[in-house]
């Protein structure tokens, strides 16, 4: 099968990424898959939630949001009232990057991922994830300096990726044309180690069986591998489990 952009049915979209791509926060990426391009910031604020009022744990949480020009046609600004599909994502996100932290060893802080859709080409959302734990770490490593015991506060990497099945073919990391025609579709998070955080799959038309789910998520677990090793070269000598 010849996918529209030339891949094969087991090769991520070509990925670009960007540290430091703002001043203002301490942890910022532009990170690209395709033509889905996302802006991943990460901000550290000294005080928890209202809810974890004298806890010594810290917190991670996530915004997600698609800029109007991000599809076509432009998309309605959301002002007030983040919309249902935005919600469930940044939960989302913030679960899967929740998994990565020792609160503990983050102390009384909060971290907050902010991931901004520049270009929509599916995927969204295992790319914020991807990006938003590269943030998150170049954050903390800002901060290592006043942490008791830095080389903790990660328990693993995270990544993800999108992997479905098209005309009767495993395919991983999913452009629109090939996500909105999809026979099912599962986004895919997963550790460094190679543990799952967490699966959502969806069947459109037709149910699939064991079998095929084990193969989507074999080719899954490689390209997460794949991308492991793309974040860990972005970091260089910043890789925080280096400790």
């Amino acid at each position: 099968m010849t996918r529209n952009d030339g891949r094969t049915i087991d090769a991520l979209r070509p990925i670009s990424i960007k540290r430091g791509f703002t001043r203002s926060a301490p942890g910022s990426i532009y990170i690209q898959a395709g033509r889905t391009t996302i802006l991943c910031t990460a901000s550290i604020d000294d005080a928890q939630p209202p809810w974890m009022k004298d806890e010594v744990s810290g917190w991670v949480t996530a915004e997600y949001n698609m800029l109007p020009g991000s599809t076509s046609p432009r998309k309605r600004r959301e002002r007030g009232k983040t919309d249902s599909r935005s919600t469930e994502i940044q939960r989302l996100i913030g679960r899967s990057l929740r998994a990565a932290v020792n609160m503990q060893a983050l102390g009384p802080r909060t971290i907050t991922v902010d991931c901004d859709v520049l270009e929509a080409d599916g995927g969204t959302r295992t790319l914020g994830i991807t990006g938003g734990w590269l943030a998150m770490a170049d954050a903390v490593a800002s901060i290592a300096g006043d942490l008791p015991d830095a080389g903790k506060v990660f328990r693993s990497s995270i990544a993800a990726v999108s992997v479905g099945v098209h005309e009767k073919q495993v395919l991983l990391d999913l452009d629109y044309s090939e996500d909105s025609t999809a026979e099912v579709d599962l986004n895919v998070v997963m550790t460094g180690e190679g543990d799952f955080v967490e699966i959502q799959g969806t069947a459109e038309g037709r149910t699939f069986g064991r079998e095929l789910l084990d193969q989507q998520l074999d080719v899954a677990a490689a390209g997460i591998a794949q991308l492991t090793a793309i974040q860990r070269e972005t970091l260089g000598d910043a890789w925080p489990l280096a400790n």
